[in-house]
């Protein structure tokens, strides 16, 4: 379990989980530190992508179906101890939507909140999706760059950028849990309104100052870490 998750500070008696995934180019150290910034009742823990940290000699992921299941087979046991959260940042918004709709299409199991930033609502037809409809795989290639945050091993993988990818019939099942959507203000804007449409549970959005990676400055930490403890707090009365 430790090859994938990190949890640098544990609270086995914590009453929820926010379980983070990184940026495709990011380790789990980074938002594993977070731990430190909530109290008792949130045990934080973050995704370890294969060709990061501990696991720099394993390959890059081929493609989303084996990132999910090994997510999913790790911690699924975890899962069904107590509530969770799900915390996403570009690259890692996506796959915690997948690993998300996956346990609730398999298990039953769902978010009591998921909290999306700076990742275009997976479905819409705007940006790398209307590109990649073109078969414009530059074009893709040079959105992600602009994005940043996406080595160059996964802007190539074309099974990867496929499966960032899900079209209307693919969102038959919306989740129940709130949404929460955050972005830098400096950074290109994303179709983010459109997660309200994955759901039946409410949707906010919030726009920090900074660029794509606004979530590293301190100030925005404290926003976010009081903002996602609200939101898990309220979500367990």
């Amino acid at each position: 379990m430790e090859k994938l998750i990190a949890c640098v500070h544990k609270r086995p008696d914590a009453l929820f989980r926010l379980i983070c995934f990184p940026w495709a180019g990011g380790g789990a150290l980074q938002l594993a530190q977070w731990g430190k910034l909530f109290n008792d009742s949130i045990e934080v823990c973050s995704i370890r992508f294969p060709g990061r940290e501990t696991r720099l000699e394993e390959p890059f992921a081929k493609d989303m179906t084996s990132i999910v299941n090994e997510v999913t087979n790790v911690l699924l046991k975890e899962l069904k101890e107590k509530p969770f959260a799900f915390f996403g940042h570009s690259f890692g918004s996506y796959v915690s939507f997948a690993v998300a709709l996956h346990l609730k299409e398999k298990y039953g199991l769902e978010p009591v909140h998921l909290f999306i930033s700076e990742g275009h609502a997976p479905h819409v037809s705007y940006g790398i999706i209307n590109i990649m409809k073109q078969n414009c795989k530059l074009e893709v290639i040079a959105r992600l760059q602009i994005l940043g945050g996406i080595p160059s091993e996964l802007q190539h993988n074309e099974d990867i950028l496929k499966q960032m990818v899900l079209t209307k019939a693919e969102m038959d099942i919306p989740f129940s849990c709130d949404i929460t959507c955050f972005h830098g203000s400096d950074d290109e804007v994303h179709d983010v309104q459109a997660w309200q449409e994955l759901t039946s549970g409410d949707t906010s959005f919030y726009e920090l100052p900074g660029g794509h990676f606004y979530l590293l400055e301190p100030s925005n930490q404290t926003f976010l870490t009081k903002h996602i403890t609200r939101c898990i707090e309220n979500a367990g009365l």
